[in-house]
């Protein structure tokens, strides 16, 4: 966003919150794992010791505090980032729910939180909240997307899920997808063709035990993300790895779980794949695939009969180009469009 809209003339201030609650804000420094000075700032910096404590360790703290947590980490943000100078701008942006409480402060700016997943709704579904506070999280949520001048999701599926399971009026929505570049270096046919997936392994929307269950129907499958998978899941985890690595595969491989959410969800690492001219297998039971050309339903009695079919080179082409051709319908230039309008 920030390239865009300099390039484009508009001048940008672009403000990182990583360490909002640290005595320094330069990476790696001892001070940025301290916690800073002042009461707001070193309350913030305990929530996030609460939250790596209590609620990703503890089970019972897990389901049960999280939401106090994550309630006190949203209202300390949006108390310290409402020092920032907001009369100043003509738009401001959020793109993350933890600080988007900042846009709900007085202001004469217009504002747009470019939301990436309705936030309640899946943090309840990482069995992080109890009902009633999933219910309570989702009324604060749905304040906050009616409260914006401008809403938008990084994918256009996530509005209409919104709309359908939080009620939310829809009259502020915009589409603002996400975008990708498409590499000049596509990846090439190979016999057999190799799958690899490349993302986060930390989420229980990922679905590793699918993952696992997926390597043993088919030996040519690679592992790359963090954190490290349990060595009981039997994958063939390689680390961490750049998006270049896709050059080496065939085929780009989605897991996810099947509660609503992910049925109307959105991948980021599946742009990755398109950007490289991969076909990519996503479970049948992901909604919307018409919207991304390119990708291949699969579920796990027909993995290895999807990926036979695309063992032949012509029909590997054809899957390529379409994944490929919808890639440069999709770069960054297209999909930020809609902030050129805005700001006209």
């Amino acid at each position: 966003m920030q390239r865009f809209l300099q390039a484009r003339g508009h001048e940008v201030r672009l403000v990182n919150t990583y360490y909002l609650g640290r005595a320094s804000s330069v990476p790696g420094s001892f001070r940025s794992k301290l916690p800073a000075l002042g009461l707001l700032r070193s309350a913030l910096y305990a929530t996030e010791a609460a939250s790596a404590l209590l609620t990703r360790r503890w089970k019972f703290g897990r389901r049960s505090i999280s939401y106090y947590v994550l309630v006190a980490d949203y209202l300390l943000r949006r108390k310290l980032n409402s020092s920032l100078p907001l009369d100043d701008f003509d738009l401001i942006i959020c793109a993350t729910p933890h600080d988007a409480g900042v846009l709900t402060v007085g202001t004469s700016a217009r504002t747009l939180y470019d939301c990436p997943t309705p936030w309640a709704d899946e943090i309840y579904f990482e069995d992080r909240l109890t009902r009633r506070q999933h219910q309570k999280l989702r009324r604060l949520e749905t304040e906050l997307f009616e409260s914006v001048n401008y809403l938008a999701f990084w994918w256009e599926s996530y509005a209409g899920y919104a709309v359908n399971h939080y009620g939310i009026s829809g009259r502020n929505l915009m589409t603002l997808n996400f975008g990708c570049a498409p590499v000049a270096q596509r990846a090439e046919f190979r016999d057999p063709p190799r799958v690899v997936y490349l993302g986060s392994l930390g989420s229980k929307f990922i679905d590793l035990p699918l993952l696992s269950r997926l390597a043993k129907l088919y030996p040519h499958l690679d592992v790359f993300g963090a954190p490290p998978p349990d060595p009981s899941l039997g994958l063939n985890y390689l680390g961490y790895a750049p998006p270049t690595v896709l050059q080496k595969y065939q085929l780009g491989l989605i897991t996810c779980t099947q509660d609503e959410l992910r049925r109307d969800g959105f991948s980021a690492k599946h742009l990755e794949y398109l950007a490289y001219g991969l076909p990519v297998l996503v479970p049948a039971w992901r909604r919307h695939m018409d919207l991304l050309r390119g990708s291949v339903a699969y579920d796990e009695q027909t993995f290895s009969s999807v990926i036979a079919a695309l063992s032949d080179e012509d029909e590997w082409r054809r899957a390529s180009d379409e994944a490929y051709a919808q890639a440069r319908r999709l770069t960054w230039d297209e999909t930020l469009r809609p902030l050129e309008t805005l700001l006209a």
